[in-house]
């Protein structure tokens, strides 16, 4: 169901989430265009994502391939420049429609889904920015590599399925600090030679700016409230 959000505030809200990336990156002694914004436009549709494109914002994130599919390429005909990021689960029997439609995919969690992806990536030429999600709290629910196995498994992503893992990304556990999680990640960044860092949503993208994000991930200080699916 459409918000009917108002071009008007979404200018201005913009314009401030994109202030406080800069002040907590300049705070940091970082680059403010090393951070990335990207808008989570999951369950909004068409009509309310196009206010947000007209205020400037130029990546989004979509948590389903079947959604984003049903509402982007006719955004994307009026938004060339619009960059598309999966930011959900991706099923395996999905990957041929998410390397078509997304250019990053930030859900990769898994041998099986590395397996597809390569086929995908090597049977229609394109080759979407890959990010590895790492399980920082190791729970059980939630996927993920475990911090532990990270190591290996970028390594067979990168050796046996030549895949090209440009960063890591985490979703921290509700009930904990964020901050521990978000510092483990970049550590095992550093250590995997990785520069990408996606990290850090709606109540806490300042923190993970400041513990080196390279992508924040932002829906509802966006949007407002989210509708139902």
């Amino acid at each position: 169901m459409s918000q009917k959000i108002d071009p008007k505030r979404e200018h201005a809200v913009l314009a401030e989430i994109l202030s406080r990336i800069d002040a907590a990156a300049r705070e940091a002694g970082r680059d403010p265009a090393s951070v990335t914004l990207v808008a989570v436009s999951k369950t909004y549709e068409a009509e309310d994502i196009r206010p947000v494109l007209e205020a400037g914002q130029r990546v989004f994130g979509e948590n389903r391939v079947q959604e984003a599919a049903g509402k982007w390429p006719a955004l994307r005909e009026r938004f060339a420049d619009t960059e598309l990021h999966l930011i959900g689960p991706l099923q395996t029997n999905k990957a041929r429609e998410a390397v078509s439609l997304f250019d990053a995919i930030h859900s990769l969690d898994r041998e099986r889904l590395a397996v597809a992806l390569a086929k995908e990536m090597e049977k229609q030429g394109r080759r979407p920015t890959l990010f590895v999600q790492v399980n920082t709290g190791e729970e059980e629910q939630k996927a993920g590599i475990a911090p532990g196995e990270t190591e290996a498994f970028v390594a067979r992503c990168r050796e046996e399925y030549g895949l090209d893992i440009a960063g890591l990304m985490c979703i921290p556990p509700f009930d904990e600090p964020a901050g521990p999680h978000f510092a483990l990640l970049a550590k095992l960044a550093r250590k995997l030679g990785l520069k990408g860092l996606s990290m850090g949503m709606s109540a806490d993208f300042e923190t993970a700016v400041k513990l080196g994000a390279t992508h924040v991930r932002v829906g509802s200080a966006l949007f407002g409230t989210r509708p139902k699916p």
